[in-house]
């Protein structure tokens, strides 16, 4: 059975992974450091964190596999796709969903990552 590996806590909370390590995979949660900023804000510094965390577990945004977007309101999606089209590695271009959800911590969007690590 191949071990699992957990980095953290979260910085939200002491009892939550940042990001798990299973058979080759790693999966990572980020949202943003600051809550007061707008969407576009936010979802660039989630996009960051998400970065960090990649680097931290071994891999890099170019072994995404798939993103999982929860934004607090929908309308504003192309706020978060304004984000996204300028961090997103275009010659690795993951799947990606985006749905609308109620987030904790006046957070306005939170991703949800799954990539493989380095062969």
């Amino acid at each position: 059975m191949a071990p699992i590996k957990r980095i953290g806590p979260s910085r939200l909370s002491p009892t939550r992974s940042r990001s798990v390590i299973h058979d080759g995979i790693v999966t990572t949660v980020a949202t943003s450091n600051t809550k007061v900023l707008s969407l576009y804000d936010q979802a660039r510094d989630a996009l960051a964190a998400i970065d960090r965390n990649l680097q931290e577990a071994g891999t890099d945004k170019s072994r995404i596999l798939m993103v999982m977007i929860y934004i607090t309101d929908i309308t504003m999606k192309p706020e978060f796709s304004r984000a996204w089209d300028e961090w997103v590695d275009r010659a690795n271009l993951p799947l990606r969903a985006c749905v609308s959800a109620s987030l904790e911590h006046d957070h306005l969007v939170e991703l949800v990552v799954t990539a493989a690590m380095d062969p």
